[in-house]
């Protein structure tokens, strides 16, 4: 099975994770935290996005498997498994604020295949398949192209918060916005979307899990950009992670985050 076989496939789990969360958006909904130690909110949204996509996918491609944030993992050995966050940003979401996504990733023999990044409140969808990647929503389809930019010092950077770095890793992605052209916080998964439409230069982020990032990989390079951890390993399995939109820059950034 080719991963751009399953992209109309990709497109029915965006709209059933659409039509489970966007009557939840800016209204009244209890919150609870999965967190014993601190805040990790979670939604009746969150949960209910993730079920309609388990079940589509169990009922259409039942030897796939499932790797998703609110749930136990199934068949994660499988060759082809989806990595699911149904929603990315909760706490962007419970805010009101539209910076939170649905991300669908395809992990083919364990490596990111295709992916998706849903905002269902703008109507914006950034999808990729590691070689190309496109969008649609507002303004029409069009291919996504992340934009030139060699050198840090005209580059924009985005974290969606400092607060993610430890003692250790502060002081190193401090190095890096400090020689930023721009520093912009709180962009969630919409940061990376805006990496590969050629808006963000760089997105820096520390502590995340597979389902973070492993739909956003196929987006930006498919795009044209580059991620990976801050030791230039595979992004795949979360941790800390750097994307740039020019691969020009990316060793730049890797060498300023040793940590």
């Amino acid at each position: 099975m080719n991963a751009s076989d399953l992209r109309p496939f990709l497109e029915k789990l965006a709209d059933a994770a659409s039509a489970e969360i966007i009557p939840h958006f800016r209204t009244a909904f209890a919150v609870e935290s999965k967190g014993s130690n601190g805040f990790d909110p979670v939604t009746v949204a969150d949960r209910a996005a993730e079920t309609a996509i388990r079940k589509l996918i169990g009922a259409t491609y039942p030897t796939h498997g499932i790797v998703g944030e609110e749930f136990p993992a199934e068949r994660a050995g499988a060759e082809h498994v989806w990595v699911i966050d149904p929603i990315d940003g909760t706490r962007a979401f419970i805010a009101g604020i539209p910076v939170w996504g649905t991300l669908i990733g395809l992990l083919s023999k364990g490596a990111p295949a295709l992916g998706m990044m849903v905002q269902p409140f703008t109507g914006e969808r950034f999808a990729g398949d590691g070689k190309s990647a496109w969008y649609t929503g507002p303004g029409g389809p069009r291919a996504l192209k992340t934009r030139p930019c060699a050198k840090l010092a005209d580059a924009i950077l985005s974290t969606t918060t400092p607060f993610l770095f430890d003692d250790v890793e502060m002081p190193a992605y401090r190095r890096v916005e400090s020689a930023a052209r721009m520093a912009r916080y709180g962009g969630d998964c919409y940061a990376y979307a805006m990496l590969a439409a050629g808006c963000i230069d760089v997105v820096i982020e520390a502590g995340l899990k597979p389902y973070d990032i492993v739909a956003l990989i196929p987006v930006i390079e498919g795009a044209g950009g580059k991620v990976t951890t801050w030791d230039g390993g595979s992004a795949a399995g979360g941790g800390r992670v750097v994307a740039t939109g020019d691969p020009r820059l990316h060793e730049t950034v890797l060498n300023m985050l040793k940590v």
